[in-house]
């Protein structure tokens, strides 16, 4: 190995030790990238005039049509959650199904797929419905683990289920990394890759992993009635509940096909979509009476910290790829997964498992501004299809919002659960679902038509 080949593995190994100690990650990927870039010229193996790219990409970041997609679909969520429009979703759907045994965890998942389609947002969702279903869970005898672990893999979806910011990320890094690939392979006219085409790829995906988790739950109904027991409704309840669904359900159906429709029907890209829905969350949450300036306010004001933070995050990472592949980390990986058993296959399998590794410890965005450049275009010179190498990153990486001991879904769930609920059924009560997703991502893998095959019919 070169002197450039140990930097970069340094590298890597200098950021992944420098989160763990809980310094934050734009900070650490730039501080180590600089760090590492000095001392390879020390060395003679970087050369410093690489750097003169950094502000262009800084400014490429800051120009980027889509990502500005992010705090629009980050807002929209916010709103929907402020509004209370994701409040009386929950309410309504619990009573329609609650009369069943496991119906509550039923309208759980199916509420938490249909926010996930409309807020794209986790940390909203799981509050919204911890603080709701949670206290009805517990109040009908439901298991704590399966209450606790219900809520949280379903407040996940939406990081697979579009739209998402993870795959808007995962989506602009990728058509970068597949660009430069395919040019490398001598292909000067490729097909571009775009976040409508993960978008596209991760929707029959995303209503697999629902399918299985209300297979589990219906599962568990049978085999274990009393861990999830049907709640009983009184007459007042029962009456114009139709009535209330409808009303419920129909805004964000209407949200919902809003923007999905317009991406996958080719009629907007995601940024224009993102306006769209932005807009349309104000004016439901206007038709419904729930319009505040204090409501506003408050959304814009999360909606600005959680951008900021993302996107300084994207600064960071900048920096990093730039040194990583100064230091020619780039080949070093490509030669490493060339060498794996199984092809491009098994070089895969062995990006998602270091990547579901990593999700026990650092955040969704740490591992995908880190590992995607790194990976991204040595799987794609595999001859692997990119559309389906993205919907898998984003598969696998729901996960790690599970995964104890850093799964930020926990951290949500222990802060509004009662203390009567341990956090080690808390972390217990996740371990299924994390089982869950693994067996939804094998799925994947097995058959990565679910993933190509609607992208396939409606942009070519």
């Amino acid at each position: 190995m070169t002197p450039g080949d140990w930097l970069s593995v340094g590298l890597f190994a200098a950021i992944l030790a420098t989160l763990m100690t809980g310094y934050p990650i734009a900070v650490s990927l730039a501080g180590c990238s600089m760090l590492f870039a000095g001392l390879g010229w020390l060395l003679g193996a970087f050369d410093p005039s690489i750097l003169h790219a950094l502000p262009n990409r800084y400014l490429g970041s800051m120009q980027s049509e889509m990502l500005v997609a992010v705090p629009l679909f980050v807002f929209m969520g916010f709103v929907l959650e402020r509004s209370g429009i994701a409040e009386a979703l929950l309410t309504t759907m619990g009573q329609l199904f609650g009369k069943l045994r496991g119906g509550l965890g039923v309208s759980v998942v199916l509420v938490g797929a249909l926010l996930a389609a409309s807020t794209g947002v986790v940390g909203a969702t799981v509050v919204t419905m911890g603080l709701i279903s949670l206290p009805a869970m517990m109040r009908a005898g439901y298991d704590a683990r399966l209450a606790t672990g219900v809520i949280c893999a379903s407040s996940t979806l939406a990081q697979i289920i579009p739209p998402s910011t993870v795959l808007i990320f995962v989506g602009d890094i990728l058509g970068a990394a597949n660009q430069a690939a395919q040019m490398e392979l001598g292909n000067f006219a490729p097909e571009p890759v775009s976040v409508g085409d993960l978008f596209a790829g991760a929707l029959i995906p995303g209503l697999i992993l629902v399918g299985l988790y209300l297979a589990y739950v219906i599962a568990t109904a049978a085999l274990r009635p009393a861990a999830c027991p049907a709640i009983p409704m009184t007459a007042a309840e029962r009456a114009g509940l139709m009535r209330r669904v409808l009303l419920s359900l129909l805004p964000p159906l209407v949200l919902v096909v809003a923007v999905l429709g317009s991406i996958l029907g080719g009629l907007a890209t995601p940024t224009e979509s993102a306006s769209v829905g932005a807009l349309g969350a104000v004016v439901l949450a206007l038709a419904k009476r729930r319009l505040t300036l204090e409501m506003l306010r408050d959304a814009s004001f999360s909606t600005m910290v959680t951008a900021s933070m993302i996107f300084l995050i994207v600064l960071g990472a900048s920096a990093f790829s730039l040194v990583f592949r100064g230091l020619g980390g780039d080949h070093l990986v490509e030669g490493a997964l060339r060498q794996m058993p199984g092809g491009a296959f098994g070089a895969m399998l062995v990006v998602m498992a270091v990547m579901f590794a990593l999700g026990f410890f650092l955040d969704t965005f740490e591992i995908i501004l880190i590992m995607v450049p790194i990976c991204g275009p040595a799987l794609i010179k595999l001859g692997l299809d990119p559309v389906w190498i993205g919907v898998m990153i984003g598969m696998n990486l729901q996960t790690s919002f599970l995964t104890p001991p850093f799964g930020f879904t926990l951290f949500y769930m222990r802060g509004i659960a009662p203390a009567t609920v341990p956090t080690r059924d808390i972390w217990l009560g996740a371990l299924p679902w994390v089982a869950l997703q693994v067996a939804g991502l094998a799925l994947l893998a097995l058959f990565p038509v679910a993933a190509t095959w609607l992208p396939a019919r409606l942009f070519q």
